[in-house]
């Protein structure tokens, strides 16, 4: 449905669709979207206008980032009350109340009991509100700034084109990519999508997969209850991570715990055909109750090992990695590859197409949605600098392509958290890089968080120029510690000065202490 903008001019041809101009057209609803958006036309009198397909909000708000942790938080919770006596006698055994946990699960989306489908009400209200026009549709670019919109399947109004006096942004995300194996697309497996959107939780589940979504899910399928087979081609988990990272996540799901059921986890191994009954047509997330059997061998990756034979289940989720969504966009309109993903500038534009930017997922450049919306602060104002005659040459406008300190949480039980490179990428780039680690489990303030606390902090230090260059922390609720090493990594803080950046005591965060003292006991920061 089209509402009226603040001053979008154009009308109907005598044939043909209606012509609408924006000052801003954005192909996509997602949170990198919304920001490029509202950031390009704020405190002014310019337009824009959102193109989305489905809802607005996004992937991260319905099928990724928000209802993965409303999953995830309750086993955390419970994990945490069985580690301290007093609380643990209170929980016990139990499982957690599965049926509790999606209804809250779904308070989050916004979708009733009666609703198949995410209400994005109340994200369409904000969009109007910061005086964006939305557009239900799917957007093709057919010039430069010209894009061409179809209505969505079941949404009011006609084709129209769209033109564009400052900029298009492509938006459009990434989308679940699905291994060729045979019999894989006709077994319906469900992706990243269908599991944070389950409506029951399933007997057992097979994860195809070793990265983020996949020791996720692991994870709070197994706390519902689910039995959990992993399906890893590598030798390792979170394979972009630390390899202790790695390993320690690896370990707590094998083990399990009170009321989480252990995963098992097969490495080196891949599945090289799958068959399920064709009756097993059911509705995405809706568990089918026809199992689906995977036959699987040694995938030959990461050294010897793998399993052979097969893993039947009741359901089978691809974790196998995402693409930028840019099917349809009609790139090669503006000499684009049609088939890859945009590249972008250090101010998110797209070179060699005059008033073309992109921004999240559709990149490839980091594929996480806090990153996205930064890209998107950065596209917004740089389109407003440009349209009001500013420069645009401040650090401010510039997100580089090899920024520095990116930032990825994984919610498992313990987390792993980590932010800029790992000793083997600032080795493979040339930096005198160092590492220096300590056990968490040793800091008072994580001692006192629950007993049997399991932990490890490892920092990564240029030692010429004596600043962090990268961090990573495994444990639980290590999260917040994250945001003061990104701090230090984005803003090159020197050892020296983190040394009198002083940790509360008794806190998780005394940890940053206890590092720079091993810096200092091995040489990598100089005694004074």
């Amino acid at each position: 449905m089209w509402s009226e903008p603040r001053r979008a001019t154009g009308g109907h041809a005598a044939e043909g669709p209606a012509v609408r101009e924006y000052d801003v057209v954005v192909l996509g609803g997602g949170p990198a979207g919304e920001n490029a958006a509202a950031y390009a036309i704020a405190g002014s009198d310019r337009t824009a206008i959102i193109v989305e397909p489905e809802l607005v909000g996004g992937e991260c708000s319905y099928w990724a980032c928000i209802p993965s942790k409303a999953l995830l938080h309750p086993a955390a919770v419970r994990g945490a009350a069985s580690a301290l006596p007093g609380t643990a006698e209170l929980v016990g055994d139990r499982p957690l109340d599965a049926e509790a946990v999606l209804a809250r699960r779904d308070t989050f989306i916004g979708r009733d009991g009666g609703s198949p489908l995410p209400d994005d009400s109340g994200q369409v209200r904000w969009a109007r509100g910061a005086g964006i026009d939305v557009v239900r549709g799917s957007g093709r670019l057919t010039g430069e700034r010209t894009v061409a919109v179809s209505p969505a399947d079941g949404a009011d109004g006609s084709a129209a084109t769209l033109t564009a006096r400052q900029a298009v942004v492509l938006a459009t995300g990434s989308a679940a990519t699905l291994p060729s194996i045979p019999g894989l697309a006709e077994a319906r497996p469900w992706t990243s999508r269908d599991v944070t959107a389950m409506t029951a939780v399933p007997g057992s589940v097979a994860i195809i997969g070793g990265g983020v979504v996949a020791c996720e899910a692991a994870t709070w399928l197994s706390a519902l209850g689910a039995e959990v087979t992993l399906i890893v081609r590598g030798r390792a988990l979170l394979g972009g991570a630390e390899p202790f990272a790695g390993a320690l996540v690896a370990d707590a799901l094998q083990q399990g715990g009170p009321g989480r059921r252990p995963v098992r986890i097969l490495f080196g191994t891949q599945a090289y055909e799958v068959e399920r009954d064709a009756v097993a047509a059911h509705a995405p997330g809706v568990a089918g109750g026809v199992p689906v059997t995977l036959r699987i061998e040694p995938s030959g990756h990461g050294g010897d090992g793998g399993s052979a034979g097969t893993v039947s289940v009741d359901e089978l989720v691809v974790a196998a990695g995402r693409r930028p969504a840019v099917d349809g966009l009609g790139l090669d309109a503006v000499g684009l590859d049609p088939h890859r993903a945009p590249p972008t500038d250090a101010h998110m534009a797209v070179p060699g197409v005059p008033g073309l930017y992109a921004v999240g997922d559709v990149t490839g450049r980091a594929p996480l949605t806090h990153m996205g919306k930064y890209q998107a602060r950065v596209c917004g104002d740089v389109t407003a600098a440009r349209a009001e005659g500013r420069p645009t040459e401040a650090p401010r406008f510039q997100a580089g392509p090899g920024h520095s300190a990116v930032p990825q949480v994984v919610f498992t039980d313990p987390q792993a958290a980590w932010t800029g490179l790992t000793v083997a990428r600032a080795r493979a780039a040339g930096i005198d890089a160092h590492s220096v680690a300590v056990d968490l489990g040793a800091v008072a303030g994580a001692a006192l968080q629950r007993d049997g606390y399991t932990g490890r902090a490892q920092w990564v230090v240029d030692r010429v120029r004596g600043v962090l260059v990268g961090a990573t922390f495994v444990g639980p609720e290590v999260a917040e510690l994250l945001h003061a090493a990104t701090i230090a990594v984005a803003a090159e803080v020197p050892l020296e000065t983190l040394w009198h950046a002083v940790p509360v005591f008794p806190t998780v965060s005394e940890a940053w202490l206890r590092l720079l003292e091993a810096a200092r006991e091995t040489g990598v920061m100089p005694a004074p």
